[in-house]
């Protein structure tokens, strides 16, 4: 999706904060069906073939779940290349995602998990115990780094104001279900419509199965209601982080909501069952996706009671010099002994 101007041509964002992009690997096709999605796998795997074989790298870091991340390391096991996973261990048992994660995990040689039981989990698939390191989650730690935008300046970069009542609003296709995307998208649009007096900014979803469906929804209800609502592909790291110091409460399925939305004192609220098995901290809530459920779990995350005890929470993701533990490794472990794996038995 980084190279894709319908996802908001990222790769940009890559390259503004100083880096250089050695390879680009292009994959992504315009249907967002099972069969070009597969077909995307394929095509990413050849462009990592590619790469690998002209960029020759001693060792890959990937991080998450998605498709992309599963031909990558497909790619770098039959070159013997060693891999570093970040955000292994983890459930998501509404998404393909999940059985994604596992699969890297298995083709992976060094772990870095963002909790101690997600580290457990890790081991309990047949890793090492020494080659798994709790680290805590990078995009907590991002919060503590970049340097946020002013409101004034947040607003005049999206051409939107905020006011004093507003929503962040992320959802994505649930991709184990069958042709639930619209219903799911109509109900929250429906449900959404009964809370008039919030400004709403629907962040897109992303290229999975069915998303393009609700990226038509959303922009269709966005042009019936742009007094309130406004829709954009991505709004970038510092925009999307400095976001989250203004918005009322972050609601939808996206892992955001439960990894790094803590860490800004404001509920969440995680509509359905794609996120189902995350730990979460006290301030996310949990509801189905009819129309009610969202409504009721709406009036619940914006309720003084459940805003006050997002205040006061801690962040289960949240773990000092993450970075830093990350980067020793990686410059300490010796990557000659990297590749043999020996299963270990609990």
């Amino acid at each position: 999706m980084h190279l894709s101007p319908e996802f908001g041509l990222t790769y940009k964002e890559i390259e503004h904060d100083g880096f250089h992009i050695d390879k680009k690997v292009q994959m992504l096709l315009s249907s967002d069906t099972p069969n070009a999605t597969t077909k995307s796998v394929g095509l990413a795997a050849i462009g990592f073939a590619d790469a690998y074989e002209d960029l020759q790298p001693d060792l890959i870091v990937v991080l998450g779940d998605r498709f992309e991340i599963l031909a990558a390391v497909t790619a770098a096991l039959f070159f013997k290349i060693p891999v570093a996973h970040l955000h292994g261990g983890e459930i998501t048992e509404g998404a393909y995602d999940d059985c994604i994660r596992h699969a890297i995990t298995k083709m992976s040689h060094l772990h870095f998990t963002s909790t101690e039981v997600y580290r457990q989990r890790v081991i309990q698939m047949g890793e090492q115990p020494d080659r798994v390191y709790y680290v805590g989650a990078i995009g907590v730690e991002n919060i503590k780094k970049v340097a946020l935008l002013s409101q004034k300046l947040l607003e005049e970069s999206i051409h939107f104001v905020l006011g004093d009542k507003s929503l962040l609003v992320t959802y994505h296709p649930v991709t184990l279900e069958n042709n639930t995307a619209s219903v799911q998208c109509q109900n929250l649009l429906d449900a959404l419509d009964d809370f008039s007096d919030y400004k709403v900014i629907f962040t897109l979803p992303n290229s999975d199965t069915d998303g393009r469906i609700i990226i038509q929804m959303i922009n269709e209800y966005v042009s019936q209601h742009s007094d309130r609502c406004m829709s954009i592909p991505s709004l970038g790291l510092k925009r999307y982080l400095s976001a989250l110091q203004y918005v009322t409460a972050v609601v939808g399925n996206s892992s955001s909501g439960i990894i790094e939305v803590p860490s800004f004192g404001i509920p969440t609220l995680n509509i359905g069952n794609r996120q189902k098995g995350r730990i979460a901290a006290p301030s996310v809530i949990n509801c189905g996706t009819s129309k009610q459920n969202i409504i009721d779990g709406l009036n619940k995350v914006l309720s003084n009671e459940q805003r006050s005890i997002a205040k006061d929470c801690l962040n289960p993701y949240d773990k000092e010099n993450t970075i830093e533990y990350i980067i020793e490794v990686l410059k300490n472990v010796p990557l000659r002994h990297l590749i043999n794996k020996s299963f270990y038995n609990l």
